[in-house]
């Protein structure tokens, strides 16, 4: 089962995302997946990318969905995220990016990046980690971009009325933990002008 793609980008790039379990494939989104509600960290709420004039791909992934403002971010060193790129068209991916969190001696949190370049990118949370060719990391709570009436969808089942009103949003004032990666165009594309990319998560 696969989310429903959105498009950006004039170099055409597909988004899915998608919570893979061992054995198992299951959608993700805000928390409602069943094989995901037992660990934040691994439910998926939404993959979005876009591309820069600078030669780079933007890739966020949010997870942890429906996080109360004042609540820290969610981290896990048993999930592992994968940004998957295909640039052929074979549904399959080409090249990926791997996402880990870890703790340091302290009790910090860190994360490591791999697949943007020839070594690993890794950094502190919270923070912008460059990395070479200007590439560049990020991993922390933001603001959940993504709008939904939820009370309107609600009704709209019970009546078979539409009933959604634009003004109300169901996520204001919650937070998703995000990592946002900066990728180099042409080593996604490799030579291709059109890319598929989504997202998982492995447990």
């Amino acid at each position: 089962m696969h989310k429903s793609m959105r498009f950006a980008g004039a170099v055409g790039i597909g988004l899915l995302a998608s919570t893979i379990g061992i054995g198992v494939v299951t959608a993700a989104d805000h928390v409602e997946a069943p094989g995901t509600q037992g660990n934040p960290a691994a439910d998926i709420t939404d993959f979005y990318a876009w591309h820069k004039d600078d030669g780079k791909i933007v890739a966020v992934i949010a997870f942890a969905g429906l996080t109360e403002v004042g609540q820290p971010a969610t981290y896990d060193d048993s999930v592992l995220y994968g940004i998957h790129i295909d640039n052929n068209g074979d549904n399959a991916a080409d090249e990926n990016v791997w996402i880990r969190f870890g703790k340091n001696g302290a009790g910090e949190w860190g994360v490591k990046v791999d697949g943007l370049a020839a070594d690993p990118v890794i950094g502190p949370v919270g923070t912008t980690i460059d990395g070479p060719l200007g590439l560049r990391v990020y991993a922390g709570l933001r603001d959940d971009p993504f709008f939904f009436d939820l009370q309107g969808y609600l009704a709209t089942l019970d009546t078979a009325k539409l009933s959604f009103d634009s003004t109300r949003d169901s996520f204001a004032k919650t937070n998703v933990t995000a990592i946002i990666v900066e990728i180099s165009t042409d080593a996604a594309a490799g030579g291709s002008d059109s890319l598929a990319m989504w997202a998982s998560t492995y447990q």
